[in-house]
């Protein structure tokens, strides 16, 4: 469809209702999963983008402009610049708490509404659509395949062990059964009670689906003292 060099309210509405609905559609998959910028923060986006295409699309017709003049207007700027204003947003979006990384997938969400939504407000509507069919089908069915992929877990383990006992030299062996490996990382000296502390890093490969390795914490409270089990997590989507 060819964006009209004179666009009447109904081509300017039909813009603005089908960019809404494609940010009602792609919002609504991080609404639910709780996410910061959920269905409204992602209409609201969208709808700005398309607002400002329009507004581009109605004032290029201005001044006894032509079909011709097209080919010497620099029509990238408008566009260039919203990305960037939405560049800021998706920043702020992303956080990062040590090796914890949130927000990744919500910020790339609100930059590929931006531009369905100049898209669709420069009235490219068949590629505004057949992009809103690609970014939903990557957020929903794509999920599926994306929580069942294998992939690198840690943990901080802390165990308490009395005086004279090697936990950093047993525990290895001990675990691999469980396909996970140990990384030393510090042990302290024994307090009042004899006890010292080691801390070991656990790691082990497993997919979303799998849920966290409950036979390797029963493992472990059944044959040593465990002060703490800290799953630490690389990116959050």
């Amino acid at each position: 469809m060819m964006m009209p060099l004179y666009p009447s309210w109904w081509d300017i509405a039909i813009r603005l209702v089908l960019t809404m609905l494609a940010g009602a559609v792609i919002g609504f998959n991080r609404g639910a999963r709780g996410e910061a910028a959920g269905l409204r923060t992602t209409i609201l986006v969208g709808l700005a983008a398309s607002v400002a295409m329009v507004q581009a699309n109605v004032l290029l017709s201005l001044g006894g402009r032509t079909n011709a003049s097209f080919g010497v207007m620099d029509l990238m700027r408008l566009p260039l610049g919203i990305l960037t204003g939405v560049g800021f947003i998706g920043g702020g979006v992303i956080l990062r708490r040590g090796d914890l990384v949130t927000g990744v997938t919500t910020a790339a969400t609100l930059w590929v509404m931006t531009v369905i939504g100049l898209c669709l407000g420069g009235g490219q509507i068949d590629l505004g659509i057949a992009a809103t069919i690609l970014t939903a089908f990557t957020l929903w069915a794509l999920k599926w395949v994306d929580s069942r992929i294998p992939r690198e877990h840690r943990a901080m383990l802390i165990v308490a062990e009395k005086s004279g006992t090697s936990i950093a030299v047993e525990l290895p062996g001990a675990i691999a059964s469980f396909g996970c490996r140990v990384q030393f990382h510090k042990q302290t000296r024994g307090d009042g009670a004899g006890r010292a502390r080691t801390w070991l890093g656990v790691y082990w490969r497993r997919s979303e689906v799998a849920g966290p390795p409950l036979d390797l914490l029963k493992f472990l409270n059944d044959h040593y003292s465990i002060e703490s089990f800290e799953v630490i997590s690389g990116i959050h989507h």
